[in-house]
């Protein structure tokens, strides 16, 4: 290798390890994922609310990781508040139709989503809409509890989406209103926008169905932001604290086991940069020795389809020798497997039907195929066959076979 070359790779290599210092301490990115993970301590994740929850109701906390329908399927005589939280939960109708059975019972279903399934709005007879801050470029969000003693003077600020679901239509008049959210200016004074339901409460047989459609006031973000938790504390007070809270951990859109082992190296600053330079060696190592050391390897063809040939030899064979009949017979059987195969279509019975789907989906008139099958059942009919009508019968079958083929 040359000096001027040498240059080039010093230079190169000098590159990357400058890349590789900078990259190494730039502060780590903040994973912004919708998680309500109970075990992710990032700014979605539900750590802190576990955590909570585990010291105010005590040993009233039971974390459930199968579905809804598998738990109280093998749980029959269970009583309580099954506690769902995440930007989507969608059971299903059998499942849906066993938790609605449960909570009948005299059971309470909580769910903070921003997404409802039909089936269960319509059950409960309301309705959701989105409230978008439009070309204002709001984001900011006041949030506040309708009960007296659980409300803030100023209200509960949430600043990261544009848009809030909401309850628009209410066909019942159990419905219990609990919480309001309202979009505001970035200074937090200027209303825009009227003020709409988030939270309600109704009544569902001898239990009660608690809904929410701001499940991010469970994350860690907002309850330790300012003075939030007020309000996370504020909506977990309308739970039964004398029973049973059962944790929903499966209907999470984060992943809360990873079983992959490069997670380990990946999520850890240094082992991700002891991976990156172990790849960067290989790629050195494959450039610089990765040239062929052996000779090489003889190119083989492979065996010459033979199937076209011995065919020919048949024919020859069978024409040679004057069996016309035997090559017509062979001729006609090919044709039908032809139709049977290109055509899906049974050649058993060939009635008029038959003839009007071969013509349709061959691109020939009725006409047409009628006299081919004509020809073909003059022929089938006669013991001894001129060449003449041999070849008048392979015409007809090759013709019929290009114009289905467009040509």
């Amino acid at each position: 290798m040359d000096k001027k070359g040498l240059k080039y790779i010093i230079i190169a290599v000098a590159t990357v390890a400058l890349l590789m210092v900078m990259q190494y301490n730039r502060p780590k990115e903040i994973n912004w994922t919708n998680s309500y993970v109970a075990k992710h301590k990032i700014p979605y994740g539900t750590f802190v609310l576990n955590d909570v929850m585990q010291n105010l109701f005590k040993d009233k906390i039971q974390q459930v990781n199968i579905p809804p329908f598998e738990f109280l399927k093998e749980n029959e005589d269970i009583s309580g508040t099954y506690f769902f939280v995440n930007n989507n939960v969608s059971f299903g109708d059998t499942e849906l139709a066993s938790l609605l059975d449960w909570v009948d019972k005299g059971n309470t279903l909580f769910i903070a989503s921003e997404n409802y399934e039909e089936q269960l709005l319509d059950t409960l007879k309301i309705n959701t809409a989105s409230l978008f801050s439009g070309l204002d470029n709001i984001r900011s969000h006041k949030h506040r509890l309708v009960n007296p003693q659980l409300a803030s003077k100023d209200g509960y600020f949430f600043n990261k989406e544009d848009y809030v679901t909401y309850f628009q239509e209410f066909k019942t008049d159990a419905m219990t209103i609990l919480g309001t959210v309202t979009n505001i200016n970035n200074d937090n004074t200027d209303i825009k926008k009227e003020q709409v339901n988030n939270v309600v409460k109704t009544s569902f047989g001898k239990g009660e169905i608690i809904l929410s459609t701001f499940p991010k006031a469970f994350t860690n973000y907002f309850i330790l932001k300012d003075n939030n938790k007020q309000y996370t504390a504020g909506i977990l007070s309308y739970l039964d604290d004398s029973r049973t809270i059962y944790m929903d951990n499966h209907y999470k859109s984060g992943k809360s086991v990873y079983t992959s082992p490069m997670y380990v190296f990946l999520n850890t600053k240094e082992f991700k940069w002891a991976y990156y330079l172990a790849l960067i060696g290989v790629v050195i190592y494959v450039f610089f020795e990765g040239k062929r050391k052996q000779r090489a390897i003889p190119v083989i063809n492979p065996l010459k389809n033979q199937t076209l040939a011995f065919t020919r030899t048949i024919a020859d064979m069978y024409f040679e020798k004057g069996e016309r009949k035997q090559i017509t017979e062979h001729k006609i059987a090919h044709f039908l497997e032809y139709i049977r195969s290109r055509f899906y279509m049974s050649t058993l019975n060939r009635d008029d039907s038959f003839y009007t789907n071969l013509a349709m989906r061959s691109n020939h008139s009725k006409e047409e195929i009628k006299a081919l099958f004509s020809l073909i059942e003059q022929l089938e009919a006669k013991d001894n066959l001129t060449d003449i009508e041999l070849q008048k019968l392979n015409s007809a079958i090759e013709n019929f076979k290009k114009k289905s083929h467009g040509k």
